[in-house]
């Protein structure tokens, strides 16, 4: 199936940024593996389980390179309620960034590296339990800040350490959020109203996406790497730093399991994948993770209890899309990933083959292609009868149904939207007060 190309930004150089970031690089170490046991599901989280009333459930949808993040409708025409400015601070951040000769070579460094030529100003957020505020990533600010719904002013702001923010996921009775400092390969948990850290954990390098399971009990993160740099032909693969899986217990943040999926995916037999875990879903009863990796037109089944890659799923290349890997954003090929309430269907956004597609987990088929323009991320909507996926390269939002795997509804957002999240805000919000 031949699907139009993206609208690709320029990308201005990823050796530049390699070159930059090699300079004032940070390194850890692993550690060893211990077991885990864990059992319940690992609800999509939406920082407001339980929500009190008066409240009414919507999505963020967090455009990067605008530093704003629209509010639609969580189901339905998906329609858009409001938008937000998440970097009113703007420039009392650049006069520090600027004055600060390191912290310039990180900012720098991201425009021109992930950033392809851009700011990003937003990465993640989600609402907290009251739907007062929204808690976001600011990657190019390297910190996180929690926004007053009603007037648009920051209540709190984290800095993380190193100089990068990036991902984060929040616990599911919404009273912490985790967040990766890609640079310092540390997770830090903050308490979502006051800011205050509670907790942080080494990683591997380049932490990205952060999970919940067990209830709260765990806190799973998946370390990518380094993706910015030019050397992504397979002979030069050790030079992408240590990627793996850290798995902590979310009271202490004590590592409790470390997963090398190398191991795992060369005793599969596929020591041609790439190990850098990307986005993943697991299964309601948290016995399967599937997941995506660099590089790779499609995702892997792993079993939880017995430690193994059980089942791989290629999926369709788009003929118009370059098979040059320097050309793929961020050593991306599919970016995102979602799975129904009841388990049986897999949302896949193919990010640089420009589609998404619906797979009945059972028999892994995949269902109809549907075009988008780079898409980022998938995630469930409010019914939980549809898979919402940011088009990145379209600057709109689009809902595929699971059980047809049609798109029902698209709805134009900021630039370049990423991570698009369940949250919840005050039931006749429509935006923050004028000032």
């Amino acid at each position: 199936m031949s699907l139009p190309a993206s609208r690709r930004p320029r990308r201005i150089t990823r050796r530049a940024f390699g070159a930059l970031a090699a300079a004032v690089a940070l390194a850890v170490t692993g550690s060893t593996t211990t077991a885990l046991a864990s059992s319940t599901a690992p609800a999509e989280p939406t920082s407001t389980l339980g929500a009190a009333a008066g409240l009414k459930e919507v999505m963020f949808v967090g455009n990067n390179w605008d530093g704003t993040a629209d509010v639609i409708n969580s189901r339905g025409d998906f329609a858009r309620i409001g938008r937000i400015n998440v970097i009113p601070d703007k420039d009392q951040r650049l006069t520090e960034i600027y004055l600060n000769p390191v912290k310039l070579v990180y900012f720098l460094g991201i425009r021109n590296g992930p950033g392809e030529g851009h700011d990003q100003f937003v990465d993640d957020m989600y609402s907290t339990p009251d739907g007062t505020a929204m808690v976001v990533s600011r990657p190019s600010f390297a910190d996180v800040v929690s926004i007053d719904l009603a007037t648009g002013r920051i209540n709190w702001r984290f800095p993380v350490s190193g100089y990068r923010s990036d991902h984060m996921t929040v616990s599911p009775d919404g009273s912490r959020v985790a967040v990766s400092a890609s640079t310092s390969n540390t997770v830090h948990v903050l308490d979502i109203r006051t800011g205050k850290q509670l907790g942080s954990f080494k990683t591997g390098d380049k932490p990205h996406e952060n999970v919940f399971t067990g209830g709260g009990k765990y806190l799973w993160n998946m370390s990518i790497g380094e993706v910015n740099t030019a050397l992504d032909d397979p002979s030069m693969d050790w030079t992408k730093g240590d990627r793996r899986i850290t798995v902590v217990d979310a009271g202490t943040f004590k590592e409790v399991r470390v997963i090398d999926m190398r191991q795992r995916l060369d005793a599969f037999g596929r020591q041609d994948l790439s190990d850098a875990v990307r986005p993943v879903a697991f299964t309601p009863d948290e016995s399967k993770l599937y997941f995506q990796v660099s590089f790779f037109n499609g995702f892997l089944e792993y079993d939880v209890a017995s430690d193994k890659i059980t089942r791989a799923k290629t999926l369709p290349k788009n003929p118009a899309t370059s098979e040059d890997r320097t050309t793929w954003v961020n050593d991306s090929r599919h970016h995102g990933m979602s799975m129904n309430a009841a388990g049986d269907k897999l949302c896949i956004a193919g990010t640089m083959d420009d589609y998404a597609t619906i797979v009945d987990r059972a028999s892994l088929q995949e269902g109809p292609l549907v075009a988008a323009s780079k898409p980022y991320w998938a995630t469930v909507s409010g019914d939980g009868e549809s898979c919402v996926i940011s088009e990145s390269g379209a600057d709109r939002v689009t809902a595929i149904d699971f059980a047809t795997g049609r798109k029902v509804a698209s709805v134009a957002v900021g630039d370049h939207p990423q991570r698009v999240r369940i949250a919840h805000v005050a039931a006749d919000w429509t935006g923050p007060a004028a000032r």
